[in-house]
């Protein structure tokens, strides 16, 4: 198997952790947690395929020909994970990212010690609409999502659309490889792990983004509900992509999930005991 396109940060006897991406978006989406969780962490962010440093390559997304899965696509980061020596690891992830940490952690509970779920869900929605948006990809390429795509991501989209990051990360989508980006979209329509959540042993944080029209508030209550060790937080003023658009409090909630820091005072939150 090719390894996907990743990044190390951090001590090299740092805790290892595992940071996963969003749907379109790339390894850059993490950077704003970066300097926080480097400092105890030995960060790995990867890219999915066609995305980021992989995009390109969307052709290579499953070997065979065979269809993307979400199993498909947390095999490579377990890949990842065994090349780079690490028999247990942290995981956090974003949406698609997200799903895949939740695969791992009902299939491969002894690799995962810790989870983090930011703006994702269970079961992402019909699947005839995944289908929808990777024929109209195949089609059209990524760059005909650039209309829509910042009312997603961002409860403010006029002011992230001027950051430096929020433009880097349009431009990461727009220059994403369609095979990679439709193939990503089909492994959502098949991704049903509702059932599955109360075999989550993983101590679990779930954050929302409080204006996530994507992922709503409704989806991680679903997932925190579902998973017997997790903690919800809600964050204001964020929707899909709540670490970008609101980065101290979702960096709070990993660092109080991670190092029992006191719980961020910027974001709604419900426990469960």
């Amino acid at each position: 198997m090719t390894l996907p396109h990743h990044r190390l940060d951090g001590p090299e006897d740092g805790t290892p952790l595992i940071l996963g991406p969003s749907l379109g978006t790339s390894l850059a989406v993490w950077e704003p947690q970066v300097p926080a969780l480097t400092r105890h962490h030995r960060v790995l962010r990867y890219d999915l395929p066609g995305h980021g440093g992989g995009a390109g390559h969307g052709a290579a997304v499953a070997p065979g020909g065979e269809r993307t899965t979400v199993a498909g696509l947390a095999s490579r980061v377990l890949a990842l994970a065994d090349h780079h020596g690490w028999e247990t690891f942290r995981y956090a992830g974003i949406s698609l990212g997200g799903g895949i940490g939740t695969h791992l952690a009902v299939h491969h509970p002894e690799r995962i010690t810790s989870l983090a779920l930011v703006c994702s869900s269970a079961w992402f929605g019909e699947p005839a609409g995944w289908h929808e948006r990777a024929a109209l990809v195949r089609d059209d390429g990524t760059r005909s999502l650039l209309e829509a795509t910042p009312g997603r991501w961002f409860a403010d989209p006029e002011r992230m659309t001027g950051t430096k990051l929020g433009a880097r990360l349009l431009a990461d989508l727009a220059e994403a490889d369609p095979d990679g980006y439709a193939a990503c979209c089909e492994a959502l329509a098949d991704f049903d792990a509702r059932r599955a959540l109360p075999r989550i042993t993983a101590p679990t944080l779930v954050v929302a983004g409080a204006s996530d029209p994507a992922t709503p508030p409704a989806h991680a209550g679903e997932l925190a509900g579902g998973i017997r060790s997790a903690r919800l937080v809600e964050v204001p003023g964020a929707a899909h992509l709540a670490g970008v658009e609101q980065p101290g409090a979702v960096t709070d909630a990993l660092l109080a999930h991670w190092d029992g820091a006191a719980p961020p005072h910027t974001a709604g939150e419900r426990g469960r005991a």
